[in-house]
């Protein structure tokens, strides 16, 4: 032991085990500190009780001895991180030449395993740029598993480890397909033998009881789990096409011969498999349902919600079968029951089918929207996304349409609650691009079809949201169900059901359309603080008969405020129009049941006020200017 190290034991300033640790730590030696790293011992200065090292991060750092013959560890000159700061040059050969020796020298030097992360940080900077470290580790992975000396996990957070003796890598495969216990992590396994089929020398032997263990279960997986037999027969499949030597032992258990016996189920089965396995089988389907194929396949298209919609326009074009495609679309856009899934991608395949793109798609859009909206919890689809920030679809569809269809079109937008008032503005903007003379529809240039603004109560106002909410959100989607339900019954012309059906949709939603309006006009108050010199909305007024001396009162309130039975008018009645602006004493005309007759004023007192509170301030309209730009 350095007599140096002995004197400070016999001083009591260090242990034995200390010092013994400390004879590793001389200068010009590697170590490794849990929380500074790679670093090198530079000089001992032991009257000072002081160890100096080299870190990465800080040069010159000092330790107390004690405290680095605790927290420091020594590393051998064969660690892979001192070969690295002593000979770089070295290292960055040994990656090129042979990877599996440096992917070797790395584990070793980390206890025998390590992720692939942590082999990655050892790596990246000093020898790799981020860029050629991912390159070289996809080539080198299959180096390693080529060797067999490593184990190499299925997933990327768990270590690689180095075998106690070399086991090939088609081995190691057939080990962990005979461990897994599940489907799909049969399915797993089995998906890599298929990657590594060429790496098994005697696939006979090795993977033909694999092809039976994977046909019994698929078997037995069937009934209870049709998508799971699915998967296993199409990954067999693909064992099969690989290795020709390998034979199925089950006969008759063919994707085909599936489909025939769970064509009924298929709806609910399909978006359950990956896409590359859901596409395999809907090519399946000629052969497997022979000339009803396509029935099937278009009723799959109607009834999907997922990749399905824009798989099978595929196949059926490409059997030859675009005619019947395209009538189907026809057919379902005229009756509003396409799906969004469907129109969402009419919309963005549009080039292909622009006999389809009209002022009908619209319509068919926001009808699916529509239900849209009471199905779900309100989240914008991509049916909606498409319509908003699609900004060329609206021109497209009504670039060839006549001006009446258009404004139509816009009134129907105009009136619609599916869009908020930026939105709204922004679609109306995209048709008055293609018909500018449109433009008042939104500017408001027609004084004469403006509606004069209505005084209401609070209270009358609120009953009438509580009678739009329960339309949209109650009667009108009950009506809607009822219209599919009655559509189911067939034969339409002489369906009284979904006639009677379509008629209340049309009194619904004419009355929707007339609360919009009423709601759009309306202004609410409280009638606090009214002018009561003179007869005004909000007020209680008493007329004396210039006949009879009897006196009558009136409450003058709000447009949607009457109440015969206690004698509160609105002020848009003959008797309140005729009493506004006058004061006591004066005389006024008014029509009774025997004729006209005069009545004198003869007070005009404050009505209660309305004590429902106010809705929060609503946002004004954008400027059509904004909306225009767009």
């Amino acid at each position: 032991m350095d007599a140096e190290l002995q004197k400070l034991i016999e001083a009591g300033k260090l242990t034995d085990q200390a010092a013994g640790q400390l004879e590793k730590l001389k200068p010009g030696t590697f170590c490794l500190h849990k929380s500074w790293g790679f670093g090198r011992v530079s000089e001992w200065n032991l009257l000072l009780n002081q160890i100096v090292l080299d870190f990465a991060s800080k040069k010159s750092h000092s330790m107390q001895l004690q405290y680095a013959a605790e927290n420091l560890m020594p590393l051998a000159p064969e660690h892979f991180l001192v070969r690295k700061a002593t000979d770089p040059a070295s290292i960055k050969n040994l990656a090129r030449e042979d990877p599996g020796a440096l992917v070797r020298n790395i584990l070793e030097s980390l206890d025998g395993k390590a992720t692939a992360q942590q082999i990655g940080e050892w790596l990246v900077g000093d020898v790799f740029t981020e860029t050629e470290w991912k390159r070289w580790w996809e080539s080198t992975k299959k180096v390693l598993k080529a060797r067999g000396a490593f184990s190499i996990p299925a997933k990327k957070t768990d270590p690689i480890e180095i075998r106690g003796e070399g086991v090939s890598h088609a081995d190691e495969l057939i080990a962990v397909f005979n461990k897994a216990r599940l489907p799909k992590e049969q399915i797993a396994a089995l998906e890599q033998i298929i990657k590594f089929h060429q790496q098994f020398k005697e696939p006979q032997k090795q993977l033909q009881p694999i092809v039976a263990t994977i046909e019994n279960m698929a078997a037995r997986n069937q009934k209870m789990h049709p998508g799971l037999a699915f998967e296993l027969i199409i990954a067999r499949d693909d064992l099969l096409g690989r290795v020709p030597l390998l034979h199925t032992t089950h006969i008759g258990l063919t994707v085909s011969k599936l489909i025939l016996e769970e064509e009924k189920r298929l709806i609910s089965i399909l978006p359950k498999l990956p896409a590359a396995k859901e596409k395999r089988v809907l090519q399946e389907l000629p052969s497997a349902l022979g000339p009803r194929w396509m029935e099937r396949a278009l009723y799959l298209m109607q009834k999907s919600h997922g990749r399905m919609v824009a798989q099978i326009p595929r196949l059926l074009s490409e059997a030859g079968q675009h005619a019947e495609l395209r009538a189907m679309l026809e057919r379902s856009i005229r009756e509003h029951s396409a799906t969004s899934e469907m129109l969402a991608w009419l919309c963005s395949e549009r080039k292909d089918w622009s006999e389809l793109v009209t002022p009908d798609l619209l319509g068919a859009i926001l009808a699916a929207l529509e239900r849209e909206q009471h199905n779900t919890s309100g989240r914008a689809g991509k049916l909606y996304r498409t319509l908003a920030e699609d900004r060329q679809l609206l021109g497209d569809i009504f670039k060839k349409a006549d001006v009446g269809i258009a404004r139509d079109a816009m009134r129907r937008l105009q009136l619609s609650p599916l869009f908020d008032e930026l939105t709204k503005r922004s679609l109306l903007a995209r048709i008055i691009k293609v018909y500018p003379e449109l433009e008042s529809m939104i500017t408001g240039a027609q004084p004469q079809e403006k509606t004069a603004q209505l005084i209401v109560s609070w209270s009358s106002l609120e009953r009438r949201k509580i009678e739009y909410e329960e339309l949209v959100k109650t009667k009108i989607p009950e009506n809607t169900k009822e219209i599919a339900l009655a559509r189911s019954y067939g034969d339409l012309s002489e369906n009284f059901e979904f006639k009677a059906a379509k008629q209340m949709q049309s009194v619904l939603m004419r009355r929707k359309a007339e609360l919009e309006q009423m709601l759009h006009n309306a202004r609410g108050t409280s009638f606090e603080n009214v002018d009561t010199s003179r007869v005004s909305i909000g007020t209680i007024v008493t007329l004396r008969s210039s006949e009879t001396n009897k006196e009558e009162t009136y409450t003058i309130l709000g447009a949607w405020d009457g109440d015969p039975d206690r004698h509160i008018i609105s002020y848009q009645t003959a008797i309140g129009q005729a009493l506004l602006g006058h004061k006591i004493g004066e005389t006024v005309s008014l029509n009774t049941e025997h004729g006209t007759a005069q009545f004198t004023i003869v007070s005009i007192q404050s009505a209660p006020p309305d004590q429902t509170a106010p809705p929060p301030t609503l946002p004004t309209e954008s400027a059509v200017e904004t909306a225009m730009a767009e």
